[in-house]
């Protein structure tokens, strides 16, 4: 798409036309202006990689017309293109000039010089070449005058021009970006509220295979440590306990296993000389066994200290359930360890809603840790379920999906949701960092020219937390600053608006 504009000298007061020429500065680099009998041409114009503003004289055979040359790199920030090599060419009538500059003093801006030769219409061709990438934008319909009567006769247009200036150079120093307005099927969204939580089969409950005193082994149980699997926890101990004391267990388990591993090596030599029956040989043998497990289980993870706890899968600590010295049965939660690879938004919805349960397929959400919107979509995510009755003494219904923690999401934590169901083709639809607002109303920046932008009051419907559906006020194909509305608004307000309409 190209935006051109020409600034006519009519507009210029009546106490500056007889000064030649002027100079004045805007931002970083120095603006001169040309005689004040033409009109100055302004153009821009986009590839996949570049946004061109170029601003310049008209064209008169004869004449030296200078080019300031604005690249921009395009892309989720706009920034000036440094360290490339640019190239101009006016082809009119099978004539062609050039001119190649690799220069600048300013980051981003290039300047260059053409002398047509010959009248008529035709075009420009610019051709950079970046480190990373070649690129090529074409101007169509570029016209050369006879002489600077004839382009002082030719008619003027204020088109593509805008009530705010925010130069290319305050652009590239902020976090700044535009898009072209596009219609894409657009989802109905329900905003409220719901919670992260783990999903099923994430999570292990670590409990005492043991009774006694419990210890914290090293420095991984803490609530939010990592850990891996087999990793020590902790470590429970007889102490001065006179009753079910783990080390006493052990050692009585080992007696036992012993003294019955000696009857059964006995009863094997008696019952091959049949000085025993097999039944007596069978009796011992299932006492060996029984013993012998018995003592597998009370050794294993048994040490001097005690009896050691460790992580069976690998995780963090999500909470620590015992306190260090406490007693503790067997069978007493110590520990819950998650995996936090997957986890479940439940979302609450309301009754009013409950029309548009079978519509709804996925969520997008954000956390009160950050201000990032997360989509199920892009993390893997599907719908779970939805209730069909609400909760025990609650107005809302449950709506659950599943995704994939992206390692950022802490389980538990409160989020603000926005469910999406069936699809409205062809809405219009801008990021929701496009709009600003004012007193209740909605506005949004459309970019007129490389450095011109009208504000426009727009409606707007629905949002799903990333994007907004807008009903009126702006067309599709306009380019709307999607990145850095603020600092256009702050722009307008301050009233110090540069001026244009001159080579830079």
């Amino acid at each position: 798409m190209i935006y051109r504009s020409y600034v006519p000298y009519l507009l210029i007061p009546a106490m500056l036309l007889s000064i030649p020429a002027c100079r004045h500065k805007h931002d970083d680099h120095q603006h001169e202006s040309v005689e004040l009998t033409q009109a100055n041409h302004s153009y821009t114009v986009y590839s996949d990689k570049l946004e061109l503003f170029v601003e310049f004289k008209p064209l008169v055979v004869g004449s030296v017309s200078r080019f300031a040359s604005h690249l921009t790199v395009t892309g989720d920030k706009f920034s000036a293109l440094s360290d490339a090599k640019v190239t101009i060419r006016l082809l009119v009538n099978g004539s062609e000039q050039t001119n190649s500059t690799d220069s600048h003093d300013t980051p981003g801006i290039y300047r260059l010089a053409l002398e047509p030769k010959i009248s008529g219409k035709g075009k420009l061709e610019f051709d950079i070449a970046a480190k990373e990438f070649n690129d090529r934008i074409i101007i169509e319909d570029i016209i050369v005058y006879p002489d600077e009567a004839a382009a002082m006769a030719a008619p003027v247009s204020d088109a593509g021009a805008g009530s705010i200036s925010y130069l290319k150079e305050q652009a590239w120093k902020t976090d700044f970006a535009n898009a072209p307005v596009q219609k894409q099927n657009f989802s109905t969204v329900i905003k409220t509220g719901g919670q992260i939580l783990s999903a099923s089969g994430d999570e292990t409950v670590i409990t005492a295979v043991a009774t006694g005193i419990v210890d914290f082994a090293g420095n991984r149980t803490i609530s939010g440590s990592s850990v891996n699997m087999q990793t020590d926890l902790f470590i429970i101990r007889g102490g001065e306990l006179t009753s079910a004391n783990v080390e006493v267990k052990h050692q009585e388990a080992k007696v036992l296993f012993e003294k019955a591993k000696a009857d059964h090596d006995r009863a094997k030599e008696l019952v091959s000389d049949k000085i025993i029956s097999e039944k007596d040989y069978l009796e011992t043998k299932l006492k060996f066994e029984n013993a012998k497990v018995n003592y597998d289980v009370l050794s294993k993870n048994y040490s001097e200290q005690g009896q050691i706890i460790r992580s069976p899968i690998q995780g963090f600590v999500k909470s620590v359930l015992v306190e260090q010295g406490q007693y503790v049965e067997e069978g007493t939660p110590l520990a819950i360890i998650s995996k936090n690879k997957r986890l479940i938004l439940q979302a609450d919805l309301s009754q009013k809603y409950f029309s548009e349960l079978p519509s709804i397929n996925s969520a997008s959400f954000k956390t009160t840790m950050n201000d990032d919107v997360y989509d199920t979509r892009s993390l893997n995510g599907k719908l779970l379920s939805y209730g069909r009755s609400t909760y025990t003494n609650s107005p809302f219904i449950p709506v659950s999906f599943e995704f994939e923690n992206p390692g950022s999401i802490i389980p538990g934590t409160v989020a603000e949701v926005f469910l999406r169901s069936s699809a409205i083709k062809d809405a219009l639809v801008v990021p929701v960092t496009a709009l600003t607002e004012e007193q209740g109303f909605f506005f949004v920046y459309i970019q007129t020219n490389g450095e011109s932008f009208e504000k426009r009051e727009v409606k707007i419907a629905a949002s799903d937390g990333i994007n907004v559906r807008v009903i009126s006020g702006i067309n599709e194909g306009e380019r709307i600053v999607t990145r850095g509305a603020y600092q256009i608004k702050l722009a307008a307000a301050s009233g110090n608006m540069p001026e244009h309409g001159h080579e830079h």
